[in-house]
């Protein structure tokens, strides 16, 4: 089976600072680091290095070509990446001692995906593939319709929260993961809670407190590991693309959400996005008090 994700591609510029600036503040940082990342590339990597065959469907400026090949290296298919006249997105991210974050996104050739290359694309699907889509990309409602008709299990990371994208792909929807800011958002902005959307499984990660897990009727809840974290970016693409992986491969949604949990603990004690995320064996033989 496969993970076709319609995701982007950034590059994190990642700067450590003492704490987050306020508004009119001028920082200085100690320490500037650049990874490949993006909402999409992480969970390509996650999904990846969890074990999944995953292809992206994205795009890249000129100056990205070195995002593709790490993607490639880490073992994703990126036969469908488009190279397009427009910049590569990228993010500027500040990380303060306690590992909290906040991060401005320039969205650049991930909103120059076409329909054609995404057609293109998923003309190699099977029926049962799973299909993933975020907010930092266009042609969302379009894949996840096209994911629905085709037979693929669709699923939608509600990130960065915009209510009328979030809307709109609700129908075709049969996974859905966001955190719990999102899930109020979405409340509001629909006035439905989760269990009223008609959608088989939901996921709202808790950060720290872990992840809870609703599903025809029922919740499940999911601790977190105890960890000493550094640096929280990219933890919950982490654990979205170890839950994927673990559908892809015929867990049950409770074991994936454990196996997650573990990666996204491991996640949170590195400096770093999609470069630092943990592979299988790892997470795997990792120990926690």
């Amino acid at each position: 089976m496969t993970i076709w994700n319609l995701g982007s591609i950034n590059a994190d510029m990642i700067y450590d600072v003492p704490h987050l600036p306020g508004a009119g503040e001028t920082l200085s940082a100690n320490r500037l680091d650049r990874f490949l990342g993006g909402k999409g590339a992480n969970m390509s990597v996650a999904g990846a290095r969890a074990g999944a065959r995953v292809a992206h469907i994205g795009a890249i400026g000129p100056d990205g070509r070195w995002a593709r090949d790490r993607l490639t290296e880490y073992g994703v298919d990126t036969r469908w990446i488009a190279e397009v006249s427009d910049p590569t997105g990228h993010a500027i991210i500040a990380v303060d001692a306690e590992g909290e974050n906040n991060i401005i996104l320039f969205q650049g050739a991930n909103h120059a995906i076409t329909s054609d290359q995404l057609g293109q694309a998923l003309s190699s699907a099977d029926q049962g593939d799973l299909i993933v889509t975020q907010n930092e990309t266009n042609l969302q409602v379009e894949a996840a319709k096209l994911g629905r008709e085709m037979g693929l299990t669709v699923c939608y990371a509600a990130a960065p929260f915009q209510a009328d994208a979030v809307r709109a792909v609700l129908p075709y929807l049969d996974f859905l993961i966001l955190n719990e800011v999102e899930a109020e958002q979405l409340r509001q902005a629909t006035g439905q809670g989760l269990s009223e959307l008609g959608i088989e499984h939901v996921i709202v990660t808790l950060g720290s407190k872990g992840a809870r897990y609703h599903h025809k009727g029922t919740t499940s809840d999911f601790l977190a590991y105890k960890v000493q974290a550094v640096d929280t970016t990219g933890a919950g693409d982490t654990f979205t693309g170890y839950v994927l992986a673990g559908m892809d491969r015929g867990m049950p949604m409770e074991q994936a959400i454990l196996q997650a949990n573990r990666a996204a603990a491991l996640m949170v004690t590195r400096h770093g996005t999609a470069d630092v995320i943990p592979d299988l064996k790892e997470v795997r033989e990792a120990r926690f008090d």
